[in-house]
């Protein structure tokens, strides 16, 4: 080695010391996405979010924040969504229906009476949720959570036993929940669309006088005060996503983005679990206000399990869910169903 060799590189080791200070020194470019939600302040859902969101900004030293606007403050789900689209908020944890527009297939879980346990939800759900996250992406969203509402039961102001007994009730549908026509038609009742923030209200004006919701659903949203009747039917499966604009997270470092996921998914999985155990309690907590729970009996319940069956069919031949992606959620339900059956065999 040369003298003017060593001499360079005796050089060259303060000068690198000296460009890592500078880049340390450098203000890391931090990112906050801005969230709205109808889950009121202090309820389990934004207690759960708010601890992913610190436990992210610890792991990214503040690299990526969240801001949450709970409470329907930024207006119901749909007005959420055309907030995303002009950049004034960057998701929302919102109900599956008001995404239908942006990709319907994600009605899929939805289709009436597909699910009789929660057993059965978990298995085709570990199966299917790629389909829904993967069709969201194409849309335009990163899907950073998916979490289980629970069972819809119709709940009412009068007894409601029979398909008939529907037909002639005052329904409430969500006004931006995209379900097929056809579906609706059979069963036979004449909707009336309405934003969740009406609902209240309107159960005690007498506008509508039968919702279909989760048992929680009903007691966070105070509308088991309006109600007197559960028809004990598992109407339909809900869920839940935490949805934000893509192009919005694309900018975030990829190291970074990886925590933000791992983490949100984990809190999401926590949101399933409490989602279950809440349910039973509100179960009991509308048993105690003197809500009565009707379960039809086994002629009734193969009139509802057929025209479930006849609904979801619509909702293939509209177009509404490719036949393809119904059929292999039907066959997943089949396999889990022969397996339960063998093990019980044993």
């Amino acid at each position: 080695m040369t003298f003017l060799t060593k001499h360079l590189q005796l050089r060259r080791i303060p000068l690198t010391l000296f460009i890592s200070f500078v880049l340390m020194m450098v203000p890391v470019h931090a990112t906050t996405l801005k969230i709205a939600t109808l889950s009121p302040e202090g309820s389990m859902w934004m207690e759960k979010m708010r601890k992913g969101a610190d436990e992210v900004a610890q792991k990214t030293g503040s690299r990526v924040k969240f801001k949450f606007y709970p409470g329907g403050v930024m207006g119901n789900d749909q007005a959420v969504l055309r907030k995303i689209r002009i950049g004034q908020l960057h998701g929302g944890a919102v109900v599956s229906g008001s995404l239908s527009q942006f990709f319907p297939a994600n009605q899929l879980y939805t289709q009436p009476m597909k699910f009789s346990s929660h057993e059965e939800v978990d298995y085709v759900r570990e199966r299917m949720d790629p389909f829904i996250i993967n069709g969201l992406e194409e849309a335009g969203f990163k899907i950073l959570g998916i979490a289980g509402g629970g069972f819809a039961y119709i709940m009412s102001k009068v007894p409601i036993e029979t398909v008939q007994d529907l037909k002639i009730q005052k329904v409430w549908l969500p006004d931006n929940h995209k379900i097929s026509p056809e579906a609706i038609q059979t069963f036979g009742f004449t909707p009336i669309p309405l934003p969740i923030s009406d609902v209240r209200t309107s159960l005690q004006s007498g506008l509508i006088n039968t919702i279909a919701t989760s048992p929680v659903g009903a007691v966070v949203l105070q509308w088991h005060t309006q109600i007197k009747y559960v028809t004990y039917v598992p109407l339909a499966y809900l869920h839940a996503v935490l949805a934000v604009n893509k192009k919005k997270f694309s900018k975030i470092d990829p190291q970074d983005q990886k925590v933000v996921l791992m983490t949100m998914q984990k809190i999401f999985r926590e949101i399933d679990l409490q989602n279950r155990e809440d349910d039973v309690r509100a179960i009991e907590t509308l048993k105690k206000r003197g809500v009565k729970f009707i379960t039809p009996s086994g002629d009734v319940m193969e009139e509802w399990k057929e025209t479930a069956q006849k609904a979801s069919k619509k909702m293939v031949e509209s177009g509404t869910l490719p036949k393809e992606v119904a059929n292999t959620m039907d066959q997943h339900i089949a396999q889990f169903n022969a397996k339960s059956d063998k093990t019980n065999d044993q």
